[in-house]
């Protein structure tokens, strides 16, 4: 089962909240559509401004951990690389296939070939 990590946000350098799925567009519906409560509809979290493949649900989890370990500012970076304008990019899922490469140098390499 292939996962995605993905961050939602309410504006350009808002609030981000940062998830982990195996169906991305139904995910990013339910916050959409704020069918739970909790963080994102607290904060009013609709835009879909990044995400990226994995090929197994475990590897997206750990991404997910790691990120959310980084500073504020390295997220923005993260986001702004792949959507410059914070657009919200839930109309485009199926457009852009944003598939996560570690560094090869590292252990997890292996786990993506």
């Amino acid at each position: 089962m292939t996962g995605f990590v993905y961050m939602m946000s309410d504006k350009p350098r808002g609030v981000i909240y940062i998830g982990v799925t195996s169906d991305l567009k139904d995910r990013a519906w339910e916050h959409r559509n704020q069918t739970t409560k909790g963080f994102t509809s607290k904060y009013n979290l609709k835009n879909l401004v990044w995400y990226e493949w994995h090929p197994n649900i475990v590897l997206a989890i750990r991404r997910e951990k790691s990120l959310k370990r980084y500073r504020r500012q390295w997220k923005e970076n993260l986001i702004e690389e792949f959507n410059p304008s914070w657009l919200d990019l839930f109309e485009r899922i199926d457009e852009n296939d944003n598939a996560y490469r570690p560094h090869p140098n590292t252990r997890a390499w292996d786990d993506y070939n």
